[in-house]
């Protein structure tokens, strides 16, 4: 009997979900990729899509970023939008069919066709989007010109057959990354509402086009890499820096501290719910170690060992109210070290006073 089909033991991965449990955003509506489909003969292997994707998030391939920043309610907000992104017409912009507007002439040119088109929308909702704005972008170093190409494709591929758009790359910053704003109304009449599936899959789609130009890239959601903490919203990290307590900061301060002082903790089940779901995940990769460490060739061997070092170093399981009350913990006891200090200090002025008298 071949190595392929020798029986394994139950508590190994040929028991376990698919491995894609380990890598796929949860949302009710998954979108299958070529990673989540199992080798039909034994459904258990890695095929070399799962094993290309494993090398890839242990080796720490840097992750895309495909964000919706916001939408467009009207046209002076349509026309305040395409100026930010286009700087007042300092940078090109590209559409969808690939013609570049540069300077304020063609800036005014699609405002005004967008804005057109916007009149005959008699089925728009007073509160709906006239557009949608995407940000792509990519960690610092990464080749600016690869980023734009990714995007223009992307832009094809996600938008192109059904909807207007614009893009515009800035490199004013230090994370390469292009402003895509697409018309909501497509040409079939249907409206643009993405949803959590559509957002993973247009970070997949991204990341491929990357890889495609010789960019490491990924697209995994933060729980593949041991992260339990959303990224707070724009709005707050803007109040944060202008040193403003925002009131999610506020009431969850007045929270832990209240359980603190009470000597009580409240239970809370998707505290619970987020342990267990990541105890299943380094649980996964680590049968997946072990199922590679039973190949006979070194680069799997090498593999295995990346996954159980990526396992190893992945952070404590710690949601934001545990940050909380981990940060209320050490600052109470820097207060009492302080004051214990201070008392110490006064004893030895005591002492030594005591001791100039005699």
């Amino acid at each position: 009997m071949s190595r392929r089909h020798k029986p394994r033991p139950a508590d190994l991965a040929s028991e376990l979900p698919p491995i894609s449990y380990v890598w796929e955003t949860p949302n009710r509506r998954p979108r299958r990729a070529e990673w989540d489909i199992p080798d039909p003969a034994v459904p258990s292997r890695l095929t070399p899509a799962m094993r290309a994707k494993l090398e890839r998030i242990v080796r720490r391939a840097p992750e895309v970023m495909v964000k919706i920043t916001g939408r467009t309610k009207d046209v002076a907000h349509l026309k305040s939008h395409l100026a930010y992104i286009t700087r007042n017409g300092e940078l090109d912009a590209e559409t969808e069919q690939g013609a570049s507007l540069a300077g304020r002439s063609g800036l005014k040119d699609l405002q005004q066709r967008w804005e057109d088109d916007a009149g005959l929308d008699d089925k728009r909702r007073r509160d709906g989007s006239l557009s949608i704005n995407i940000i792509l972008s990519m960690p610092a170093g990464t080749d600016a010109v690869a980023v734009k190409d990714s995007a223009r494709a992307f832009a094809i591929e996600t938008f192109g057959d059904n909807h207007d758009y614009v893009f515009v790359q800035h490199l004013d910053d230090k994370h390469p990354h292009v402003h895509l704003t697409v018309r909501s109304l497509g040409h079939d009449g249907k409206r643009l509402n993405p949803r959590k599936a559509d957002l993973q899959a247009w970070r997949e789609r991204f990341a491929g086009e990357l890889r495609l130009r010789g960019i490491a890239a990924e697209a995994t959601p933060r729980r593949t890499r041991g992260r339990v903490q959303k990224a707070d919203r724009g709005a707050v990290l803007a109040m944060r820096k202008r040193k403003i307590v925002p009131d999610v900061d506020r009431l969850a301060r007045k929270e832990v501290l209240s359980e603190v002082r009470g000597g009580t903790t409240a239970k809370r089940p998707w505290d619970e719910q987020i342990k267990s779901r990541q105890d299943a995940i380094r649980r996964r990769y680590l049968d997946y170690a072990a199922e590679l460490q039973h190949s006979g060739a070194a680069a799997d061997h090498a593999l295995a060992r990346q996954v159980r070092q990526f396992v190893n170093d992945m952070p404590a399981v710690e949601t934001r109210r545990h940050a909380l009350k981990n940060e209320l913990s050490e600052l109470t006891n820097s207060r009492r070290r302080k004051a214990e200090q201070g008392i110490d200090a006064e004893l030895r002025g005591h002492k030594r006073d005591d001791e100039r008298t005699r």
